[in-house]
């Protein structure tokens, strides 16, 4: 028993550290601008999405001046309004996986990519983001930011995992005078795609997506009817649902 009290006390450790992440952050920071993002995006990041990870390579100090400028400035309620704060957070979310490809290319998929610290579950756990002191987790910002704080399913389309199966990454930076038109024309982007979706008058091959995260699209409704929201062809309760495989290479 006594053998076991180090090792029970360094999984206390962590979960503290956890637990932490979670605290209300107290910063007096002002919105940013993301006008670095959407020039390197414009250069590095083709219509359909397709990332030119050396792109952002040669202009690393250029990318570092963005991550900078997100690292020194964390959203707050106080003098940040729920869009800026949301436009912030998917930028980020964003800008912190390109750096992640770019810090280990050339890399296979984002699965591939060493994590480097054990007892965590996957590459999403790691905590490699720093902003104001506070160490992230691109899950972290997924689950208990974007998903919990601002009940928007449509983040699923905006957010990129750095993989062919995943939305397309916008090749522009989400502002906070255009997000729910980047939101509708990302859905609708997406839903449409017949290499991420396949739907047809009878059937639905739809991306697993879909399927991971059924709560958020149906929270108000049936994932059938958020689908004809968006969907080009109707899909009613007689479609036929499936799901496709999952296709983790980079999307390069």
């Amino acid at each position: 028993m006594k053998k076991l009290l180090p090792l029970f006390t360094f999984f206390l450790l962590i979960c503290a550290c956890n637990t932490n992440n979670k605290q209300v952050v107290n910063s007096s920071s002002t919105p940013i601008q993301h006008d670095i993002w959407h020039e390197l995006l414009q250069k590095h990041v083709s219509p359909e999405g397709k990332v030119n990870y050396k792109g952002f390579i040669t202009e690393k100090a250029r990318f570092q001046e963005y991550l900078d400028l997100l690292n020194s400035h964390h959203p707050n309620g106080k003098n940040w309004s729920k869009q800026e704060q949301l436009a912030y957070w998917i930028n980020a979310y964003n800008a912190y996986t390109v750096e992640l490809i770019v810090d280990n290319y050339p890399v296979e998929s984002i699965k591939k990519i060493k994590k480097g610290i054990p007892f965590i579950n996957s590459v999403w756990d790691k905590e490699f983001i720093t902003i104001e002191g506070h160490a992230y987790s691109l899950g972290h910002i997924e689950h208990e930011i974007l998903r919990k704080e601002f009940d928007e399913p449509r983040i699923h389309f905006a957010i990129v995992c750095a993989s062919i199966s995943c939305p397309k990454l916008l090749n522009a930076a989400y502002k906070t005078d255009q997000l729910e038109q980047q939101f509708v024309q990302q859905t609708k982007d997406f839903i449409n795609d017949p290499t991420r979706n396949k739907i047809d008058a009878n059937e639905a091959k739809i991306s697993k997506i879909f399927s991971w995260f059924e709560g958020d699209f149906t929270k108000n409704g049936t994932l059938e009817e958020y689908l004809s929201q968006y969907s080009n062809t109707p899909v009613t309760a007689d479609t036929k649902i499936s799901y496709l495989n999952y296709d983790w290479g980079l999307n390069e």
